[in-house]
């Protein structure tokens, strides 16, 4: 059984987000953390405890109630490895991809459809990659097909994230960019028409696609982008050491593809 923690997402402000993060580190954090059987660290015996941000469709959104995706059915294989129970902190990404939440204690790992970046591997370790991701255009104009047509135009980006890297270094200096704090919002925007395209990971972005016939996607870029699985900053290479098996086992035993196809609709391309 999978059971949720805190309320807050991708929406909240950075400062909001890092006083609730304040908080939670107060009331989680510990002297000791518990080993597992396994050699892992752990803040709450017998528990695994998994932050996420939602929403990011198909690797992390809510679903009748409940919290489910691509992401959570692996951080739940990785949890069953280490024969513990999966618990989820719902919580800003900015707080996830600088660190703040790991290192203050208030989960043992990140599963939130991270890329993995030299900045962020500053502050985190990363997992092997488990994903492999591109950035794509979301518009409302099938003429739109590169970030040069969007001269004059409007895109948005969402705050922290490898697109909004790409847009910055890619974009035409008379793009308009506008800033969105989480994936919704963004996706929203541009089927609304508040603006013009969005650039984000092509995974959401073509789920988004698939349910919203009245958005494309209409270009990807090559970025060599994997996601990664975290923990804190030098404090837990057991738990590392897990999650990399579990990622490598599950690719050889096909239980990966099966993931794949479950959410994205497809086994994943061969190498």
């Amino acid at each position: 059984m999978v059971s949720v923690l805190g309320m807050t997402t991708r929406n909240l402000t950075v400062g909001v987000a890092a006083a609730l993060l304040s908080l939670g580190a107060a009331g989680c954090a510990v002297e000791e953390a518990t080993t597992t059987e396994s050699g892992a660290n752990v803040i709450t015996e017998g528990t695994l405890t998994v932050c996420t941000s939602l929403p990011f469709k198909p690797f992390e959104f809510r679903q009748g109630g409940e919290v489910v995706g691509f992401d959570i059915d692996m951080a739940d294989r990785i949890a069953q490895a280490n024969d513990l129970e999966l618990e989820l902190v719902i919580t800003g990404f900015e707080g996830i991809q600088s660190g703040q939440a790991l290192n203050t204690n208030q989960c043992d790992m990140a599963a939130a459809g991270m890329t993995i970046t030299d900045e962020r591997a500053e502050v985190i370790d990363f997992s092997d990659g488990y994903f492999e991701a591109t950035q794509a255009l979301l518009t409302n104009d099938e003429s739109i097909t590169s970030l040069e047509d969007l001269d004059g135009k409007s895109l948005g980006v969402m705050t922290g994230t490898t697109g909004e890297i790409y847009v910055d270094e890619n974009a035409p200096d008379g793009v308009e960019v506008r800033v969105f704090e989480d994936l919704g919002l963004q996706s929203t925007a541009v089927k609304s028409g508040q603006i013009d395209a969005a650039v984000q990971d092509n995974g959401p972005l073509l789920d988004f696609a698939k349910d919203n016939p009245d958005v494309f996607v209409t270009a990807e870029f090559d970025t060599g982008e994997e996601y990664g699985f975290a923990v804190k900053k030098d404090g837990n290479d057991e738990l590392l050491d897990s999650i990399n098996t579990v990622i490598s086992e599950s690719r050889e035993d096909g239980s990966y593809d099966e993931l794949y196809e479950k959410w994205f609709g497809q086994a994943p391309a061969s190498e």
